[in-house]
């Protein structure tokens, strides 16, 4: 099979490497769609410390073509999304069948489960109810997820800020109350106009940037709940934590490491997905084959017009 490998900066390879055999738990997945995420954006941006190599990936979809000896709830032949922590960007996956959750019958290559158990844990973390005042700070992928997620608890708004014109547009599509062009209005002013002067009840922090997080203070209602969503890499973060104490936010880390908290996830989201509940079809904006996978990082940095959502996409077989 073939499999990208990273040894340097914004240098992929595409190495040939045996099939792996799956062990009495796992099954083999022959790899349909394999996401490109924000989180391994900047070991490509660096690369791997000199004298190592990743095999990033993990946000893969596919089909079961064999069972090891022990499994009993898939069958070959299951469409599935599947959670790995590394090595998805190749042909094939062997991964714990417990790992596996079915997709529907949708396009596989939007399946993508695990940055869809996310956005789940992160809007049920923060626990927005209904008559909820929410606002969302990003318009991306995660945005655009945590925003549909949220929609479907009943709340009164759903104000989605961003500074894209396309995103906001998507956002509005998508059923957002209010969108809010950053560069243009200002958001805590639109915030307070749409509350009785209140702010937001729950304020949901997508972009991994020091500018969202600050803004996040300035549209939350005092008691009001931040949960950080986005990825924060690079330099440190600063937040005015007297005001933030003053006004007694209940501060949300809307990334997990708990194994059952990311399958209940996986399984919640890929339930509403096959339902119909949570279409993913139009997140998913630029596919790129194995061998594009640098362009597929390229275009996750550069974000052209009408960038959501990058995957690489291997033929699938009916």
């Amino acid at each position: 099979m073939r499999i990208a490998v990273l040894r340097g900066p914004r240098s992929f390879e595409i190495e040939d490497a045996p099939v792996p055999e799956p062990a009495a738990d796992e099954v083999l997945v022959r790899v349909v769609g394999s996401g490109v995420c924000a989180s391994e954006l900047e070991t490509w941006l660096d690369g791997p410390p000199p004298g190592e190599e990743r095999r990033p990936g993990h946000e893969v979809s596919g089909v079961v073509t064999a069972l090891g000896a022990d499994v009993t709830s898939l069958a070959v032949g299951d469409r599935v999304g599947v959670w790995v922590t590394e090595r998805g960007f190749a042909e094939y996956v062997a991964v714990r069948a417990a790992y596996c959750f079915p997709v529907g019958d949708g396009p596989l290559d939007v399946a993508l489960a695990e940055p869809v158990a996310c956005s789940v844990n992160a809007v049920e973390a923060a626990d927005v109810r209904l008559g909820d005042d929410v606002v969302v700070i990003g318009a991306g992928f995660m945005g655009n997820l945590v925003q549909q997620l949220a929609a479907l608890r009943g709340p009164r708004h759903v104000i989605v800020a961003d500074a894209r014109r396309d995103a906001l547009e998507r956002a509005e599509a998508l059923g957002a109350t209010r969108v809010v062009d950053v560069t243009r209005e200002s958001l805590p002013d639109v915030v307070r106009s749409l509350t009785d002067d209140r702010g937001a009840d729950i304020t949901f922090e997508c972009t991994g940037t020091q500018a969202a997080l600050t803004a996040c203070g300035d549209t939350t209602r005092m008691s009001g709940r931040i949960a950080v969503v986005g990825y924060h890499q690079g330099a440190d973060r600063t937040i005015p934590l007297s005001y933030w104490n003053w006004m007694a936010f209940d501060l949300v880390n809307a990334h997990f490491r708990d194994v059952d908290v990311i399958m209940r996830g996986m399984a919640v989201g890929m339930r509403l997905h096959a339902a119909g509940l949570l279409p993913l079809d139009r997140l998913v904006t630029h596919r790129f084959a194995l061998d594009d996978i640098d362009d597929a990082f390229a275009a996750l940095r550069d974000k052209p017009e009408g960038f959501v959502k990058a995957v690489i996409t291997f033929l699938e077989v009916e």
